[in-house]
């Protein structure tokens, strides 16, 4: 994975890093931080039930499921906690053996407050909250992230670093945007993933074979993101630039954003993401 030139390597990490659950998000950033120079010594696992994929990174320095020693403390430079929000009542405070007064630690749970990890860790605990979305996978993510007040001005570099790994970064002082953006950026692939396959559905009811009504969508969609993120347009100009005055994509957006439709269907959705976020958070 060639690295951007904005992202600084990792070789340099003062200390272990700690990744609490290995799934599907936790080993898309931890490819990214080996990949960005972090030696596999310096790292450490936490997972009941890791993949083959996992295990095998032991061969490389990797350190799996090791009981915290006497060193455990000093050592964490750094905890990422990315099991799933359902588990943390078990899963989190047990990590306060790992966490020393320069540690760092990172949450990507979803739903899981800041108040409810520093009720869990010990007090004075420096915690960062982030909600990352799937596209990490390749690289081409974009993470929320939010800190406490424990944070230092570099430990907030060291989270951005880690973060960077998986693809952009953005920061909020406000914790109670964090539904916002998981109803936004979080669950958002979804509704691009939503669109593809409705578009599919469209071009077979107009009469396209299926096959090909699917590989119509899933290449226009993918195209397009793909023209949207290299380009210097803005999405509503972008949009403007595919519609000739009366032509068949102008009716179809007489469709698409007239009463009740894709703004209006959006915006809904949306908030009721927001609600649910909310809910799940208490």
């Amino acid at each position: 994975m060639k690295r951007p030139a904005n992202q600084k390597p990792l070789s340099k990490l003062p200390g272990t890093l700690l990744l609490v659950g290995a799934g599907k998000m936790g080993q898309a950033m931890l490819d990214g931080w080996l990949a960005r120079g972090l030696a596999p010594k310096r790292v450490a696992i936490i997972d009941p039930q890791p993949a083959k994929s996992i295990k095998a990174l032991t061969r490389r320095g990797v350190k799996l499921n090791a009981k915290p020693g006497p060193k455990a403390t000093a050592d964490a430079a750094a905890i990422v906690i990315a099991v799933k929000p359902q588990t943390a009542p078990d899963a989190v405070p047990p990590l306060g053996l790992y966490v020393g007064k320069s540690t760092l630690v990172l949450s990507i749970m979803a739903g899981r407050t800041i108040r409810f990890i520093e009720n869990a860790l010990p007090p004075g605990t420096a915690i960062v909250r982030a909600m990352p979305n799937t596209p990490a996978a390749v690289g081409r993510g974009i993470t929320v992230a939010v800190a406490n007040a424990n944070v230092s001005a570099g430990q907030r570099k060291l989270a951005s670093n880690l973060l960077a790994a998986i693809g952009k970064v953005e920061w909020v002082e406000d914790e109670a945007l964090i539904d916002a953006v998981t109803a936004l950026s979080g669950s958002g692939p979804a509704y691009v993933f939503l669109l593809a396959e409705a578009m599919t559905k469209a071009g077979i009811a107009a009469g396209l074979p299926a096959e090909l009504a699917g590989r119509l969508a899933r290449e226009t969609v993918s195209g397009s993101g793909e023209l949207l993120h290299r380009s210097d347009l803005d999405a509503a100009t972008l949009r403007q630039n595919v519609t000739s005055p009366g032509g068949t994509t102008a009716a179809a957006l007489e469709v698409l954003m007239g009463p009740g439709g894709f703004d209006e269907i959006l915006t809904k959705a949306i908030a009721a993401a927001t609600a649910r976020s909310r809910q799940l958070a208490g």
